[in-house]
Order: C-alpha cells, then structure tokens, then sequence
C-alpha cells in the first residue's frame, strides 16, 4: 500500500471554515506521540525511511501501531510506500526494538483534528515546537499515485493553501532540522 500525502503549513482558522464551506465530515481529534528509531544496519536518514511506534489517544481509547515508511517514490509529494499493524503493548515492542538494535532517535508530538472529504484524510495538524500544518492523505495502489496526488493538490486549493507551498519533509525531519515556526 502507497501513502500519498501533501502538508503545508496553515493557519487552522481560516482551513476550518473552508472546511465547512466545501462539506468536509469532522471524525474527531487526537493526540499522538511518535517515537521514532534509528536501524542498526543503515541510517534511515540517509535512505528516507522511518521506522516508527505511535501511541494515539482520543477521549475514549488508547492505541499504538508501529508503522514502517519507505523513501519517497515521486518527486511531487509525500508519496511513499507504507506498512502499518496495531501493538498490542507498547512497552514490549519498544524493547523488541531496542534488543534487536534499534535505538530511539525522537519524539514528535501532535494534536490532529481529522475531516474527511472525497476519500482523502484531511488532518489539521497542531505540532509541538512546529506550529500548525493541515495534511491531506490517502492511501492508494502504486499506479495511481499521479491522478491521487491531483485530487490531493484539487482538495489544497479549495481549501485557500496554495500547494506550491508543500512541504515534503516529515516532523520528525523539520524538528531536527530545528525548523520551529516564526
């Protein structure tokens, strides 16, 4: 499975009320913690990859999944290729890692209220030392990467955020790059 993504920094206000305007459903708001890992055997910096334990909590329920994240695989987005499965118990997988070699490289923390729209994820992002983004995401097949990614962009401008203003870096990417907002 392929995670086409586009983020852009933007003021949660006005997106909220184009939101609205446009229909999108509201499905609820989140808070999540990712730890995430440096690989014994290559550096995902160097190889675009990320390795990472997400613990995620909304008023009712607590769950964690740990999610591999391939390199980019086009030039135009956040596009990349995507494995994810739900931890039973974070501690141990934690440990698992560790024993095996991976070591914690980060923590990113975020608020995320979540909207849907046109089969797409609309997230508007609040995230610690970093601001506020909204991301736009869905996952497809390998071969639609290209017309996912125009929906996307589409989705972006109704929205009022100009698209050229992409950002194709992770958080984790943007907090270590000490890339705080203004």
């Amino acid at each position: 499975m392929y995670e086409v993504e586009l983020k852009v920094r933007a003021d949660h206000d006005r997106v909220s009320e184009r939101l609205d305007a446009i229909g999108a459903s509201a499905t609820g708001t989140v808070t999540q913690e990712d730890h995430y890992y440096d690989a014994p055997h290559r550096t995902f910096a160097e190889t675009d990859e990320a390795l990472r334990l997400r613990h995620e909590r909304d008023d009712g329920s607590e769950t964690t999944r740990i999610t591999y994240k391939g390199p980019l695989v086009e030039q135009d987005s956040k596009s990349r290729e995507e494995f994810e499965t739900a931890v039973e118990d974070a501690g141990t997988m934690d440990s698992i890692l560790r024993k095996l070699g991976f070591e914690p490289a980060a923590i990113v923390e975020k608020r995320r209220s979540r909207y849907e729209y046109d089969g797409y994820t609309i997230t508007l992002d609040t995230v610690a030392g970093l601001g506020e983004f909204v991301e736009i995401e869905i996952e497809i097949e390998a071969k639609t990467v290209a017309p996912a990614r125009d929906g996307a962009i589409e989705i972006l401008e109704a929205l009022g955020v100009d698209p050229d203003e992409q950002i194709r870096t992770s958080y984790l990417e943007l907090l270590l790059e000490g890339d705080a907002q203004q």
